[in-house]
Order: structure tokens, then C-alpha cells, then sequence
């Protein structure tokens, strides 16, 4: 079989993507009119009923992934427990509870000539995820794209593909509850990485593809899709601690921003420290920062004032995703800006500081879909940002900036009502 039944999955060696393409298209085609809200509620639902199925499968996973030796700040991004899983199943009730972003009109005005014009909000169509070992994204894309009217076809990563079978296979079981195809949500059910070359070229059968994950996953998609893509972005962000900073929130800031979660995209990678506060701030942090696991690598100067390993500049590019930090102490707010357009990836940057005018020149010159004043890095994220999920963080430009949800995935289509005019 090509696709996957709610009740079994294909084999992967007879996987036809066209297909598969095929009867995501036509089942979207039953969305922006269906029961989109109630597919959500049925799929919350299905989650919970299903959740031991989907726990059994996520020891599998998690299981494989140490054994390979993976570290453990990756396979917490892969492990489910009852409490991910009722999370995952909320986020559907509160994605059900947003506003309906399909045939909104943004704008409507009549032309000199006679027609009245609206913009109206529509649907992609078809929305290609490709994404790295987090099951929840599985859940969190699919919901988001049956709320914005478009189908999902998701290709997650070879690491949770037991997981992602049984969420898909419970949500496409939703689906079918309230008449709508299970077609609406399709998995790509092989690790060959080839299928994700093929969906990257599929252009006019995806309208849309975003991936989400490391640097070189978010590179390949970027660098040879055909079809158009919405870039998220790595993370490799900063938290930089001002001469006028209270130290003891730094401390607070610093340590969350690091610790809370450090295998995500928000999690902070690089601690720059005014050298006006750095005696006074680095012994103290760097003492907890260990306690919690932290490896710190730091520049000269901090390792004049605490024993860490050096930094290379490999170190003030790199996104962790782990319990390591880079530190490097800086001569002032100028010195820390050039640092972060340097190194920075444009994602969620942070300054701790009592002083408005350094707050506002560091939210005015960093150039990043988020900055922070006095606030962990952590917060970015669509649902603590009141978006219901998201489906990415986006570190582009056009299109979509930061967080998305579901203002992000639809885009407009002009209507226009005459009366016989003619343009002269």
C-alpha cells in the first residue's frame, strides 16, 4: 500500500509518492468546508485512547537512540511519557478553539471602474513537514494545517518513525470519525532519505514544504527544493549580561535559558558577559551552571576568571542542543551586538540590563525574529506566545518571521464582483 490505513501501515519498498500526493490533494479538498474543529477534538481524543500503542512504540525508539549512543539531550526531544502525550492531545482542544483563519477578508475596497475587490484568506493545499526526532511535531503540524484548510504529509526522522506511525495512525482514525478522509494526514512511512528529495521536487503536487530540525537538514531543504519552502531556523542564540544588569536575575535568566531544555531551538548556546560585571557575575553562575551538567567553553578572559575549556570560533557557531555553553566576556553592548550579527542564526537573542537606552539599542541593532529584554530565551515558542502551536520558528524573512501558527499558513486569493465592467 502507498498510504497508510488507520489500522496498518505500507510497506516501505512499494511506496508510491505519487500516489500518496495524489490523495493528500484530494482529500484536501474536503477541508476548508468540513468539520475541521471536531477532526481536532477527534483527534485529541484518539490520542489519549491510543496512548499506550504510542508509548510502546516510543520505547522502541528511545531504545534504539541509546543505543546508538545518542546523547541525552536528543532523545528527550524523541521520548514521550503520559504527560507529552496529554499535552499533545490539549494542543489539538486549543488549536479547535482559535479563530477560523480560512475565508477571512483582510481588506475590501471598490475599484474607480465599478468591481468591488476582497482579499480572503485560503488554504496552501497540500503542506509538506520534514522535521528531525520530536513526535510532537508529528501532532502539532498535522493540527495546524487541518485548522488552516491544507492537507499534511509529514516525513519525520528515521529515529521516531515507530512513534510517528501510531500518532498518525490514531489522528488519521480521528479524522474518519467525523467524515473527513484519512487522507487529510499522510506519513511518509520510510527512513530512505531519498523520499525527501522527491517530495522537495514535487512541484505542483506540494504547495508548500518546511522543514524543522538541525543545520544540515534545514541546508538540503533550502538548497534544492523545488517547490517553495518556509525556512526554520537553527538556534543558536545568545544571552548577553550588561554592565547595568541585576546579577541575580542574569543568574536566573542564564541558568533557564541554558538548563530548563537545552536540546531545543530556544535554548541559549553562547553567555556574553560585560567585562565591567564579569569577576563579579562568572564565579557564581559558572559554579551552578556545573552543578546542573554544563560544560562551559569559554574565551580568554573568562578563563582568567574560572577554569573552563577554551572556545574556538567552531564554538560561537555552534547550536549545542546540548549541556554546553560558550562564554566569552565583551567590552560593552557594541562589542556584543557585533558578536551576535557574527555568530547569531537570527532566532531568539537576549539582553539583561537595567538600562532602557541599552535595552532598546540591543531590540533596535540585533537583527533576530525575537529579543528579549530581561527575559530567558525560552519564550520563544508559538504556544507560550498564545499561537495554540506551532509549526516552526522561522528565521526568514518573507513570509513568516518567528513562531508560526495559523496566520502563517494560509495565504490570500483576490475576489472581485462586476457588473459587466470592462477596463477601458
Amino acid at each position: 500500500m502507498a498510504i497508510l490505513t488507520t489500522t496498518a501501515t505500507h510497506k516501505t519498498d512499494t511506496l508510491n509518492l505519487k500516489e500518496l500526493l495524489a490523495r493528500s490533494r484530494k482529500a484536501q479538498k474536503t477541508l476548508p468546508d468540513g468539520p475541521r474543529d471536531q477532526a481536532l477534538r477527534a483527534i485529541a481524543v484518539a490520542l489519549r485512547e491510543d496512548a499506550e500503542a504510542i508509548l510502546a512504540a516510543n520505547v522502541g525508539d528511545v531504545a534504539a537512540e541509546r543505543d546508538r549512543g545518542t546523547p541525552a539531550s536528543r532523545i528527550d526531544r524523541l521520548r514521550l511519557d503520559r504527560e507529552r502525550i496529554d499535552k499533545i492531545a490539549t494542543a489539538c482542544g486549543q488549536v479547535a478553539a482559535l479563530p477560523d483563519p480560512v475565508h477571512r477578508v483582510v481588506r475590501g475596497w471598490r475599484l474607480e471602474a465599478g468591481p468591488d475587490v476582497r482579499e480572503v484568506t485560503v488554504p496552501f493545499g497540500v503542506i509538506g513537514m520534514i522535521y528531525e526526532s520530536r513526535p510532537n511535531v508529528t501532532v502539532d503540524a498535522a493540527a495546524l494545517a487541518i485548522k488552516a484548510g491544507s492537507s499534511a504529509v509529514l516525513r519525520g526522522s528515521a529515529s521516531a518513525l515507530a512513534s510517528n506511525r501510531s500518532l498518525v495512525a490514531a489522528m488519521r482514525r480521528g479524522l474518519v470519525q467525523v467524515g473527513l478522509p484519512a487522507d487529510v494526514v499522510t506519513l511518509i512511512d520510510s527512513p530512505d532519505r531519498r523520499w525527501v528529495s522527491e517530495v522537495l521536487s514535487a512541484r505542483g503536487e506540494v504547495d508548500l514544504v518546511i522543514p524543522r530540525g538541525g543545520a544540515s537538514l534545514i541546508a538540503h531543504v533550502v538548497e534544492t527544493a523545488k517547490v517553495p519552502v518556509i525556512e526554520t531556523g537553527v538556534g543558536n542564540c545568545h544571552v548577553y549580561v550588561h554592565r547595568d544588569a541585576d546579577l541575580e536575575m542574569a543568574r536566573s535568566i542564564v541558568r533557564n535559558a541554558k538548563v530548563q531544555r537545552p536540546g531545543v531551538c530556544n535554548a541559549a548556546e553562547t553567555l556574553l558577559v560585560d567585562a565591567a560585571v564579569a569577576g563579579e557575575l562568572l564565579p557564581e553562575l559558572a559554579e551552578v551552571l556545573m552543578s546542573d551538567g554544563v560544560e562551559l567553553r569559554g574565551c580568554e578572559r573568562a578563563r582568567e576568571i574560572v577554569p573552563m575549556t577554551a572556545a574556538g570560533d567552531g564554538d560561537w557557531a555552534e547550536e549545542y542542543l546540548d549541556l554546553v555553553l560558550a562564554v566569552r566576556v565583551v567590552d560593552g553592548l557594541e562589542e556584543a551586538i557585533e558578536h551576535v550579527a557574527r555568530w547569531g542564526t537570527g532566532h531568539s537573542e537576549a539582553i539583561v540590563t537595567r538600562s532602557r537606552e541599552a535595552a532598546r539599542r540591543f531590540q533596535r541593532q540585533v537583527d533576530a525574529a525575537a529579543v528579549f529584554v530581561n527575559a530567558s530565551t525560552r519564550f520563544t515558542d508559538g504556544f507560550v506566545f498564545g499561537f495554540g502551536a506551532e509549526i516552526g520558528i522561522s528565521t526568514q524573512k518573507l513570509h513568516a518571521r518567528g513562531p508560526m501558527g495559523l496566520e502563517q499558513l494560509v495565504t490570500t486569493k483576490y475576489l472581485v464582483d462586476g457588473d459587466g465592467e470592462t477596463r477601458a
